[in-house]
C-alpha cells in the first residue's frame, strides 16, 4: 500500500510539474534555454578558474577572464530571470506594414527598370501624351537680301 501511495504522490508531483508555467516557459521559449545554458557554461568556467590552485583572493581581483565569466554569468541569468518573469515573448509575424513595404520597393523597382510601365503609369496619372504641332498665327515676313539693305542706307 505505501507503493501505492508513493506512486500516487510521484504521478501527482509530475502532473503539477508539468503544469508548472515556469516549465511551460522552459519547454516554449529557445531565448531563455540558451541563456540557462549560457549560464552554467559561465559558471564552469568561472568554477574552474576560481579553483586553479591561486589564491581565492588573487583569483577575484587579478585574474580577467574570472572576472569576465562572472560578468557573463550574471548577464545570463538576469536575462533568464527575466524571461522567466514576462513570459516568452510572442513571435512578431511580418504584419500588414512589412507586406506594403515590400509591396512599394517591388512596386519602385518595376517602374524603375521597365520602360513600357512607366509609360503606362504616367499615362494613366497625367493622360496620354498628344504630338505637338506648332502652326504660328502671323506670318513671316520675306527675307531681307543686302542689295535692299545697301539701297535704304543711302
Amino acid at each position: 500500500m505505501a507503493a501505492k501511495k508513493k506512486a500516487a504522490k510521484a504521478g501527482a508531483a509530475a502532473i503539477a510539474v508539468k503544469n508548472s508555467p515556469y516549465v511551460q516557459r522552459l519547454v516554449e521559449d529557445e531565448e531563455l534555454r540558451a541563456n540557462i545554458a549560457q549560464a552554467y557554461d559561465s559558471a564552469r568556467s568561472a568554477a574552474n578558474r576560481f579553483s586553479n590552485g591561486k589564491s581565492p583572493t588573487k583569483a577575484v581581483f587579478d585574474d580577467k577572464k574570472l572576472q569576465r565569466d562572472v560578468r557573463e554569468l550574471a548577464n545570463s541569468l538576469r536575462d533568464a530571470t527575466v524571461a522567466l518573469r514576462e513570459g516568452p515573448q510572442r513571435k512578431r509575424r511580418g504584419g500588414f506594414g512589412k507586406v506594403l513595404l515590400i509591396g512599394l520597393v517591388g512596386a519602385g523597382l518595376a517602374l524603375a527598370l521597365s520602360e513600357g510601365l512607366r509609360k503606362k503609369v504616367l499615362d494613366a496619372l497625367f493622360g496620354a501624351e498628344e504630338e505637338f504641332e506648332y502652326s504660328s498665327a502671323t506670318t513671316a515676313s520675306p527675307p531681307v537680301t543686302p542689295a535692299q539693305t545697301a539701297g535704304s542706307t543711302s
